[in-house]
């Protein structure tokens, strides 16, 4: 049984955000709640990244409505990195002082013969690392170097150290779907309730 204050209690129940980021490259509106039941209605007119999207939030267990429309005439970079940041600084304002939180999160998450190893921090220190080798080809029409720009995106928006390391795979779909689902699981993991019932999860204080 979690032994937070009430205080922290109520700061769970009131875990959501609305963002929206309108560029002359993109539109990006997104609502987000933190302790939801992964329930998703997401577009971003890339197929493939709205299946990786549904899988971060089913595993994360968020709730969450996404619409982007870019300039994928273009290319995928901007849609892609815009909703990254959209993610970030939703993340970032649901979470507030972060008081009563877990604040780390990892996942070892296989996916048939792939196997990713995915690690975060609610530091407020924007930093990723990021050691994925995939082909440069089109997975299902999208670009897998637009991954990088999401994750850099997520973490400099939200504050957050991030390591991606994907540690065997050779189909790029199952790689990065790994990838997803751990980022999902790890963000869960550092979203909880801790259960030692302290405020800020900082010996200054401060995240």
């Amino acid at each position: 049984m979690c032994r937070c204050p009430a205080w922290c209690a109520n700061l769970m129940s009131m875990r959501n955000a609305r963002v929206q980021r309108k560029t002359t490259e993109t539109d990006v509106s997104l609502e987000i709640e933190l302790d939801g039941r992964g329930e998703t209605e997401i577009g971003t007119g890339i197929g493939f990244f709205d299946h990786m999207l549904t899988l971060l939030c089913g595993h994360a267990g968020f709730d969450a409505k996404l619409r982007a429309s870019g300039d994928l005439e273009v290319d995928q970079h901007h849609t892609v990195e815009d909703v990254g940041l959209c993610l970030g600084r939703a993340l970032k304002e649901a979470l507030g002082e972060k008081r009563g939180i877990t604040r780390f999160g990892w996942a070892l998450l296989p996916m048939d013969e792939a196997l990713c190893l995915v690690a975060l921090d609610l530091s407020g220190r924007p930093h990723l690392s990021y050691q994925v080798d995939l082909p440069v080809r089109l997975i299902s029409e999208f670009d897998p170097t637009c991954v990088r720009e999401f994750l850099q995106a997520l973490a400099n928006e939200g504050d957050l150290t991030l390591h991606v390391k994907s540690m065997s795979g050779e189909n790029p779909h199952h790689v990065l779907e790994a990838v997803f689902k751990g980022l999902g699981r790890a963000l869960r993991a550092a979203v909880a309730p801790d259960p030692s019932g302290r405020g800020v999860p900082s010996t200054k204080g401060i995240l």
